[in-house]
């Protein structure tokens, strides 16, 4: 991933060349008249504009400044090669993010295209929230596994934007500084603690070895993985919490809280993540959180050459996976969304959109256009293709699950999570009020 303190220079002679370039990229050369493309029950009318009809286009994702910057810069291409076509942009961090546009959707008036997080994708799709994106995006050249999230019934929702590891991110500056050990690909979650343990007199006060994830979803679905009892939600919409799993998990944390080797909870709970100030290792105050492989240029633009990544610890089996980075989508009351299909083909299928946005929301799904840019790769994107790589050959098959889920992951076990941190309720509870709130879900 370029470094953005020169990524300004770089978009603007890209954005240069893209003004030069032929204008009949994949999007551009396709039929538009199909303009009834749409799932069952879907009553939206799709418009399709002529080649000079003014078309606003809005768009909606979250992430980084890094990511943002270079999206802006990818619409502003977009618009110079296809006049008629402007954007009106919303983005902003991951907080948030979810609620506002479940609302916008409930009040029909969701932006014409949507960048999703692949745990969504079941909800979405199984409500006609989204269009098929067909014929206008050509995804011959994606992984059929990376494609599978965005399909529903024979057809494609959305396009996968990357693909991704989960894995782990470190402060290897500090962590050298301090004399604490750096962990190393393949590492196991016995060594995770003990490093933690080892750590305790090293660290200074207000600092800590990890945020809690005691109580965090994601980072706990790695342990159970790990440990070789599945998934958290079954791919057929069932609790799969293993409890002797989750209480060993929350114990350890719980020892950890009282060692001081995790941030007191009303500290842990300001992290806001890739916030200069608000992020708890960007501030110094943490070594290690949980990232993926395609975060570590956005790091790095926070404090260069600091941090590092490693893979996910395991046990019996791998703790990390794959998985598709996040989907785009076209909303089912989009009025132009042939338009909107034509600009996603662009995105995804084009070499000078791909100069433009890089890593930063993963390696390309698009294989061509993923091989181009790995052979001229920064040294920070090559760590991450490292982590990528690492985590390939018995990675976990990663599942968004069934649809109906997301209010559990997000509000229900979000509410155990916090009480967990600020000790409100034991592990034991905990458990109980996970399987509790998991019965309205259940299939």
């Amino acid at each position: 991933m370029f470094k953005w303190k020169r990524s300004l220079s770089i978009l603007a002679i890209t954005a240069s060349i893209g003004i030069l370039a032929a204008c009949s990229g994949n999007g551009d050369t396709k039929n538009n008249a199909d303009s009834t493309v749409k799932p069952a029950n879907n009553t939206s009318s799709e418009q399709t504009a002529s080649s000079t009809d003014p078309v606003k286009l809005r768009i909606m994702w979250w992430g980084s400044q890094p990511r943002h910057e270079a999206t802006l810069a990818a619409l502003d291409l977009y618009t110079k090669n296809n006049p008629n076509v402007t954007f009106e942009p919303e983005y902003s961090g991951m907080d948030g993010y979810l609620d506002k546009l479940s609302t916008q959707a409930a009040a029909k008036n969701a932006p014409d295209i949507v960048q999703l997080d692949p745990g969504w994708m079941p909800d979405w799709m199984s409500r006609n929230q989204l269009i098929d994106l067909s014929p206008e995006v050509d995804v011959s050249k994606f992984d059929e596994k990376l494609l599978s999230g965005g399909q529903l019934d024979g057809k494609q929702y959305a396009v996968p934007l990357g693909s991704v590891a989960f894995g782990m991110v470190y402060d290897k500056a500090a962590m050298d500084k301090l004399g604490v050990a750096n962990p190393e690909n393949g590492w196991t979650w016995d060594q995770f603690f003990s490093l933690a343990k080892e750590s305790k007199t090293k660290l200074p006060k207000g600092q800590y070895f990890t945020l809690d994830y005691g109580g965090n979803y994601f980072v706990y679905s790695a342990y159970q993985y790990a440990k070789g009892k599945g998934q958290v939600i079954t791919d057929d919409g069932h609790f799969n919490v293993d409890q002797a799993t989750f209480l060993e998990w929350t114990k350890k944390f719980d020892e950890l809280r009282k060692e001081g080797l995790v941030p007191p909870a009303d500290v842990n709970a300001s992290d806001k993540e890739n916030d200069p100030q608000m992020d708890l290792m960007a501030s110094g105050k943490v070594l290690m959180r949980y990232s993926f492989s395609n975060n570590l240029g956005t790091w790095d633009s926070i404090k260069p050459g600091a941090y590092a990544l490693v893979t996910m610890p395991r046990a019996e089996e791998a703790g990390g996976w794959l998985k598709p980075s996040m989907f785009l989508a076209v909303t089912e009351n989009s009025k132009y969304a042939v338009e909107a299909k034509k600009f996603i083909d662009w995105f995804v299928n084009s070499q000078e959109a791909a100069d433009l946005l890089q890593t930063f929301r993963g390696l390309p799904a698009n294989k061509d256009i993923a091989t181009s840019l790995e052979a001229n790769m920064s040294e920070l994107d090559k760590v991450g293709l490292g982590l990528l790589r690492a985590t390939e050959p018995d990675g976990q098959k990663w599942s968004a699950g069934a649809g109906g889920w997301t209010n559990f992951i997000d509000k229900d076990w979000v509410l155990v999570r916090d009480q967990l941190m600020f000790e409100k309720v034991t592990p034991e509870q905990a458990f109980e009020q996970l399987k509790e709130a998991a019965q309205s879900y259940e299939k």
